[in-house]
């Protein structure tokens, strides 16, 4: 088991709080609400790698789930009950699978940047979707087809992840240099 340095334990926390942060930025838009915690979740994993991008990933949801209120709604440990709780745990495998891949070299491209990017934030939204439908249908007993699941936890969503998807390549970019020489 390697021991972390206290520049990674700080940077692994700092990632925590801005993920806490990120979901209580809520950007109006019709509908889905929008909010920033994907940015700071992919930002974990590029800029600090997948383990400890997915460790700032996994502490937000320990406290979370220590019923801190640190999800959207809440926290405590009924919100595993919620339908949206997927996306936080496709928050977790997608920073650490962004992180892998975006920091197989010293200093990533923009094209594996983006690369990384689209790949967590499928996982997130496979995540997020198959626990929807699995919650509404199997345990609240509310039923969603297929069709309304993809609308409302997809199609009107995703727009405003690719955005963050491109604003994050842009600021690990910049900042991945500056961590790795510190």
């Amino acid at each position: 088991m390697k021991i972390l340095r206290i520049k990674e334990i700080t940077l692994v926390g700092l990632f925590a709080a801005l993920i806490t942060i990120g979901a209580f930025i809520r950007i109006p838009v019709p509908v889905v609400p929008f909010t920033l915690q994907y940015l700071f979740t992919m930002l974990a994993g590029l800029l600090l790698g997948g383990k400890l991008g997915a460790m700032s990933v996994g502490i937000y949801i320990l406290l979370g789930l220590m019923a801190l209120p640190v999800f959207t709604q809440g926290g405590g440990l009924g919100y595993i009950f919620t339908p949206t709780f997927g996306y936080i745990i496709g928050f977790f495998v997608g920073a650490y699978v962004t992180g892998n891949i975006a920091n197989k070299v010293s200093n990533p491209s923009y094209r594996k940047l983006y690369t990384a990017n689209f790949l967590g934030l499928g996982i997130v939204y496979l995540f997020g979707m198959v626990y929807y439908y699995a919650i509404s249908n199997f345990y609240l007993n509310t039923p969603i087809r297929l069709w309304p699941l993809f609308l409302y936890c997809f199609i009107l969503a995703v727009p405003g992840d690719i955005v963050l998807c491109v604003i994050a390549a842009i600021i690990a970019k910049r900042i991945i240099p500056v961590i790795r020489k510190g």
